[in-house]
């Protein structure tokens, strides 16, 4: 069924071309309307965290009713609501709220959309989630570089460009018609049972990857630290440029890292991208040139294809069939929970020193890598 990857793959270049046209300017949009680097912390987080503890609802309820494809299309729609609001905000609280509230969409469809995907390419999953996240980032290419053309070009506000982008995010609902999921008998089975079935291997990797989580605070600290080194609108132009850039490195390497885990292990190449992540940060932390923001951007959007594709897959691998779609929840619903606090406390120590969150984030991201290599005989592959 490598139709329905495809298919999926073009709903969520659409959606992306639709919130990269936001996310590189978000962060500036916030202080643009009173908003400070806790601000900023705070809403980064709450988007994570509420996806991210729906998606174990999400998954458990998909697996519950035997059905996938509902749960993906309310969340696609949702989000395209919450991001056309968004456009209307006129101070920081406003953000605040329509942001978040837009990743509600998130959570709903992550879980039974990669549920989908696991159970399209059964043998090949790591391909399956290369490509699905590739054409994802190729929508946000797209859509990053026509923010900047918008801006830098045309002359447009934030304000413009969000509302322009929430059009796209209604027409990447039309290509999920054509998904056709497989027919799945309804489970009975209990969100506590649930979790408890999960195995042992499996609960390790999300502790690990919960622990990694710590380190991987709002990617808006990224823009903000580029943003702070500029001046006028270069301030905004430059930041948005190497976002791109940031993109390409995720699209072009998702599908390698993908096929690398199919053949040697999806623990070995995750961990390796733990440590990747590590040497960024600490990148960040000393680093404000132009030529060095382009390099550290292009090893983090490397560090996004080794990670991010590659973490469900190993989810999928390391859960029983039945639970898959719980299971996936419920990683990401981890990862979300650490999220608020990890973006947050970030934060509150940029106030400190812009260098504090990623010497922090380079430690934990080690330490992450670490143990995913010493309790490697815990785990399958």
């Amino acid at each position: 069924m490598k139709k329905n990857i495809f298919l999926l793959g073009i709903v969520s270049f659409l959606n992306d071309v639709s919130s990269e046209m936001i996310m590189p300017i978000l962060p500036m949009f916030i202080l643009a309307l009173g908003g400070n680097s806790l601000i900023v912390g705070l809403i980064g987080g709450l988007r994570d965290s509420i996806s991210s503890i729906l998606k174990v609802f999400a998954g458990y309820w998909s697996d519950k009713s035997g059905k996938r494809k509902i749960f993906v299309f309310l969340g696609y729609l949702t989000s395209a609501l919450f991001k056309l609001l968004l456009g209307f905000s006129k101070i920081w609280h406003h953000i605040l709220i329509f942001a978040s509230l837009e990743r509600i969409g998130k959570g709903l469809r992550t879980a039974p959309r990669d549920a989908i995907i696991a159970e399209s390419l059964p043998k090949e999953r790591g391909t399956g989630f290369g490509i699905h996240r590739a054409m994802d980032t190729l929508g946000a290419i797209l859509g990053s570089i026509a923010v900047f053309f918008l801006f830098w070009f045309f002359g447009l506000d934030f304000r413009s460009i969000i509302l322009m982008a929430s059009i796209l995010a209604f027409l990447s609902l039309i290509p999920l018609h054509f998904v056709k999921e497989r027919k799945r008998k309804p489970q009975k089975i209990n969100l506590k049972i649930g979790l408890k079935n999960l195995p042992k291997s499996l609960k390790l990797f999300i502790l690990i990857s919960g622990i990694f989580a710590m380190a991987n605070f709002s990617y808006m600290f990224f823009i903000l630290k580029a943003q702070e080194a500029f001046q006028g609108k270069l301030a905004v132009g430059i930041p948005i440029l190497l976002y791109i850039l940031f993109n390409i490195f995720y699209a072009g390497f998702a599908v390698p890292f993908g096929k690398l885990s199919d053949k040697i292990g999806r623990r070995r190449v995750i961990a390796f991208g733990y440590l990747l992540f590590s040497l960024t940060c600490l990148g960040f932390a000393f680093f404000n040139s132009l030529i060095a923001f382009i390099i550290l951007f292009a090893l983090y959007g490397m560090v996004y294809a080794v990670i991010d594709g590659n973490q469900r897959a190993y989810v999928s691998d390391l859960s029983p069939e039945e639970l898959r779609a719980t299971a996936l929840g419920t990683f990401h619903t981890v990862l979300g929970l650490i999220a608020l606090p990890a973006s947050t406390v970030a934060g509150f120590l940029w106030q400190i020193s812009p260098k504090m969150p990623f010497l922090c984030g380079s430690i934990i991201g080690l330490i992450s890598a670490i143990l995913l290599v010493f309790f490697g005989d815990y785990f399958k592959g």
